[in-house]
């Protein structure tokens, strides 16, 4: 298969450099379509709809300079604050530019009968999350995403819960802030990881 990884603009990444996982020629289990989606139109939008005639799988991956194929975990999650659709790959894409910001975990949290954005960051060895860092990571976003992409709430963890595979699991987190059970967590490398989610007094207001 001819698996390459594409920055934002659709053009290739450069080794080691995590973007989307994309082919750039047919497959044999590429599906025809999907059922019940007569014109096609879901099927594209899933899966063709950001680089025109080419398949983006919809997880973060990069190619080392050895050849070898690191994957970090779906880029194509959504939130929906104020009834708006946004992609967590576009909150991601803007933090982790940030030096201080090792990686970075996003979830909707309801709250007051809609959805806000809360973002979860691991920071470098001695870096606390202060309220200049805060204002720091909101412009980023604010200025290179939009206004609607913007946390209301940033909080600092010291590990983000992953599967065994490495990826991140934002759905896990989404139920542990919720006060969900959680249904898979012997499926998680770190499942001790989401005791840091859980009754933040930060999210209770």
């Amino acid at each position: 298969m001819r698996v390459e990884v594409f920055d934002g603009q659709g053009q290739r990444a450069p080794a080691g450099e995590k973007g989307e996982l994309v082919c750039t020629a047919t497959f044999p289990s590429m599906p025809l379509g999907f059922w019940n989606d007569p014109g096609g139109w879901k099927y594209h939008a899933a899966y063709f709809e950001k680089f025109p005639g080419v398949w983006r799988h919809g997880d973060y991956a990069a190619i080392t300079e050895h050849g070898g194929v690191i994957i970090y975990g779906r880029s194509d999650a959504v939130l929906n604050p104020g009834g708006v659709r946004i992609g967590t790959a576009e909150i991601y894409r803007q933090v982790e530019q940030i030096d201080d910001v090792v990686e970075s975990l996003v979830i909707g949290q309801q709250w007051e009968r809609d959805e806000r954005i809360v973002l979860f960051v691991r920071l470098k060895d001695g870096v606390r999350l202060t309220p200049e860092l805060e204002d720091r990571i909101r412009r980023r976003v604010r200025e290179n995403a939009s206004p609607r992409h913007v946390p209301a709430r940033i909080l600092q963890v010291t590990e983000i819960p992953r599967t065994k595979s490495g990826k991140i699991v934002e759905l896990a987190v989404r139920e542990v802030v919720h006060g969900r059970e959680i249904k898979n967590a012997e499926a998680l490398a770190n499942p001790e990881a989401l005791e840091q989610f859980r009754n933040r007094a930060e999210l209770q207001s």
